[in-house]
């Protein structure tokens, strides 16, 4: 009898490797070539969404570190209505902080997208908050209050990209409903 090939081989198979694609891709990359991304994200989120950094008052000059836990670096998130920065650094490196989201980077999208419910997320301990959980619960409130998802505006900081980035979003939850369904 033959061996099955790769085609015929069940989906479970292939995704948990799937599911990684995303930290071996980005494992190897200088943070210096990301930054420039991100610098843009944080640029058109302000322009596009200002009041989700003008609805967190005080708590806009905090220092938010995001950990999308499958990734190979974390996110300093400085939400200054002025200019805002998203700063990649190392997982060795985590810099200061005052408050600390963790979780995949697809539920921490899905998120702040509105497609999943940080309460469910927090007490089914898919997302760990560390710190100024006042400030963490500020962020969330005001992501919750935009009209308008907050994934498309990111991807739209991307022009002519922008087609591409939300084509890959929707593979990575494709691959995650697969997984868990």
């Amino acid at each position: 009898m033959p061996a099955p090939s790769h085609a015929e081989a069940p989906p479970s198979s292939w995704l948990p490797a799937a599911q990684d694609i995303p930290r071996l891709l980005l494992a190897p990359v200088p943070l210096f070539l990301l930054q420039p991304i991100f610098d843009r994200m944080a640029a058109h989120v302000a322009r596009a969404k200002p009041e989700v950094f003008e609805r967190l008052g005080p708590h806009a000059a905090k220092r938010f570190l995001v950990d999308p836990v499958d990734l190979p670096f974390v996110l300093l998130l400085r939400p200054k209505p002025e200019a805002p920065s998203l700063t990649p650094y190392r997982r060795s490196e985590r810099p200061v902080h005052d408050a600390g989201i963790a979780g995949t980077f697809l539920d921490l999208l899905d998120m702040i997208d509105g497609r999943l419910d940080g309460d469910a997320l927090f007490f089914s301990r898919d997302l760990r908050v560390s710190g100024d959980t006042e400030a963490v619960v500020a962020l969330r409130n005001a992501l919750d209050d935009l009209d308008g998802g907050v994934v498309d505006t990111v991807t739209g900081a991307f022009g002519p990209f922008s087609t591409p980035a939300r084509f890959a979003l929707d593979q990575l939850r494709a691959i995650r409903r697969s997984s868990h369904g």
